[in-house]
């Protein structure tokens, strides 16, 4: 038990990695806050292109959400950050991840969209259009609110899904969280830093993970 301890539990191993992990549980912080904005931007465009009478823009839209949703962001990552500097395109660690994650969380959010503005029935616009309001305003301030609150959840789910995925962002050796927790692991030959990190992740998640199940229940009760 006490050789357990030492290896996953030690508090001197841990206190001596916190300041390491605390700068890249930072990064981790701002790489959520940058994807997470960007997909929900991207993914209300994409949603909003894939229900357009335009056929063009319709059927682009949806190969663009169907391709990024089929391929793993492991292999999107590898890609842009090792792939693309053979055209003559070299990114940064961050932007790279910026890059991928964008590209396909963006088509989960979209998803998430198009079926919060498809379950809203025809007859809102129409009475939204009567009073006067124009397509654009009818969208803005009838069918979206309306929307974002019938898959409020799933959006929910989906931001809880962006932060752990951050995790790869270790692969391109960005100084995110899981990235300095093995950094600490090789240098104390000890997995408490993997331990700590992992506590942080729960610190961050877990309240989010109650806030969906609250409003989940909320919802089944209504």
């Amino acid at each position: 038990m006490d050789t357990f301890i030492q290896t996953f539990f030690n508090l001197d191993i841990m206190s001596q990695a916190f300041p390491l992990l605390l700068k890249g549980a930072v990064m981790t912080l701002k790489l959520c806050a940058v994807v997470i904005v960007c997909g929900l931007a991207g993914g209300l465009m994409l949603a909003l292109a894939a229900l357009s009478p335009n056929r063009a823009l319709r059927w682009s839209a949806i190969a663009y959400i169907d391709l990024f949703r089929a391929l793993p962001p492991l292999v999107l990552l590898v890609f842009v950050y090792s792939g693309l500097p053979f055209a003559g395109v070299r990114l940064s660690p961050f932007m790279a991840v910026v890059i991928a994650f964008f590209l396909n969380n963006s088509s989960y959010f979209a998803e998430v969209f198009r079926a919060g503005i498809n379950a809203v029935p025809k007859g809102q616009t129409e009475a939204a259009r009567a009073t006067g309001l124009s397509q654009a305003q009818a969208l803005t301030y009838v069918v979206l609110p309306q929307a974002v609150r019938n898959v409020l959840p799933d959006l929910l789910s989906n931001t809880v899904e962006v932060v752990k995925l951050t995790s790869l962002a270790s692969v391109v050796s960005l100084s995110e969280l899981l990235y300095s927790a093995n950094m600490a692991r090789s240098v104390t030959y000890n997995a408490s830093p993997l331990v700590l990190a992992a506590g942080m992740y729960l610190l961050v998640l877990w309240p989010l993970v109650r806030v969906i199940a609250r409003y989940q229940r909320g919802l089944a009760v209504n």
